[in-house]
């Protein structure tokens, strides 16, 4: 129809694009042009998980959409999980089918509400696939009920061994409406998905902007805190969680057990946009399967934005060195997923402040990598990543 007038639909997200600038612009916690550049990099995500929420959003032909990943983080989002959400309506029958994979972890988490700038949402069910009936070929099913309050379904496919645990399948289906045509569209369907959308981007990032200081920035700087089954979290997870603030000669020296009576152990450091931080092309994070273990149990990693030198003062690598790739700033998570008893604040971490240059007179047996190593490792990091993205 040429010559029509604009319906004006995109009005409201390009003012909540606009004013997501100036929250992102002004941050309070930006010091460098590169913490800025960061943050439009953020925004880019932020703008992304909108248009991602509102378009693939339908309440009536429901679908696990992956709003969280390498190119739109959140939520310190962890680096070993595949996140999925359903949307979903109370009362509502739906059948979840899928093929498990062979990740250390997959889980399910029905929310009420959505995590907002002054609260966090409500977790009304949460289990893991040890409470699922599944065949000799991975497949499984069941149906779910949304209960008072359901909003949304969370599955989180997590991997503990990048190298060899494999991505599952999984789908959704709503009873009553499987087989039925979508809704044709409208001028005024889609004047509210934009709607959802402008709305979805500022709340977004003024919710995470808040939500480390409901946790992690309450604790003091540098320290963390012991094992404790996750607030409004999964029903097998404990984390340990903290925040860092580190000068350019500073280590921080992590020590924790290593934990066999769970599938999944793992810790990583983010930025202050409560994001992850690049895991694809630095080791920002490691998994029990990636770390180094001492020979008494303990595997210790080493934060800081210099790799620290080994005894004979070889400036390699080490194993467990976590790069805060310009961070001085930022939080720290430990997780631990499918455990088999409680944590105590014995399987907890320990952390040491110290001079990058001393750290190796601290930790004899730190182990090293060769630079080649080390870009072998950071290779197959991210054919991990690409192997199990999903956009």
């Amino acid at each position: 129809m040429s010559g029509s007038a604009s319906l004006g639909l995109t009005a409201p997200l390009q003012a909540a694009i606009a004013e997501a600038e100036e929250l992102i612009a002004n941050a309070p916690f930006i010091r460098t042009e590169a913490d800025r550049l960061e943050g439009y990099d953020y925004l880019a995500g932020r703008i992304r998980m909108a248009m991602q929420t509102a378009f693939d959003y339908d309440l009536e032909q429901p679908v696990f959409i992956n709003p969280t990943h390498q190119f739109s983080r959140q939520g310190l989002d962890n680096p070993d999980a595949v996140y999925f959400t359903a949307y979903l309506r109370e009362g509502v029958s739906y059948v979840i089918r899928g093929r498990r994979g062979t990740s250390a972890d997959l889980s399910f988490q029905v929310m009420g509400g959505s995590y907002s700038a002054d609260s966090a949402a409500t977790s009304l069910m949460a289990f893991d696939d040890r409470e699922l009936d599944v065949a000799e070929d991975g497949s499984f099913e069941f149906t779910y009920t949304a209960e008072t309050g359901a909003k949304t379904l969370i599955v989180r496919e997590v991997f503990n061994d990048w190298d060899n645990e494999t991505r599952g399948t999984l789908t959704i289906e709503r009873v009553d409406t499987i087989g039925q045509p979508r809704r044709a569209l409208s001028a005024d369907l889609l004047r509210k998905k934009y709607e959802v959308a402008a709305r979805s981007l500022t709340s977004s990032i003024q919710t995470w902007f808040a939500f480390p200081h409901f946790f992690q920035y309450k604790e003091p700087v540098n320290t963390l805190t012991a094992p404790a089954s996750t607030p409004g979290g999964l029903s097998s997870q404990f984390s340990s969680i903290g925040h860092y603030e580190l000068g350019e000669d500073e280590a921080m020296v992590v020590s924790v057990p290593r934990c066999d009576d769970c599938t999944y152990q793992a810790i990583q450091i983010g930025s202050d946009w409560y994001a992850s931080t690049d895991y694809e092309t630095h080791q920002t994070s490691l998994t029990k399967a990636q770390a180094h273990t001492d020979d008494d149990g303990v595997m210790r990693f080493v934060i800081s934005e210099q790799p620290p030198a080994l005894l004979d003062g070889t400036p390699a690598p080490a194993a467990n060195w976590l790069e805060t790739t310009g961070h001085r700033t930022g939080p720290i998570m430990l997780r631990w997923q499918q455990l088999t008893r409680a944590l105590s604040a014995a399987d907890g971490p320990t952390v040491e402040v110290v001079p990058v240059a001393e750290v190796a007179k601290r930790l004899p047996g730190l182990a090293g990598l060769t630079p080649e190593e080390y870009a072998d490792r950071i290779a197959a990091r991210q054919r991990a990543v690409a192997r199990r993205m999903i956009s």
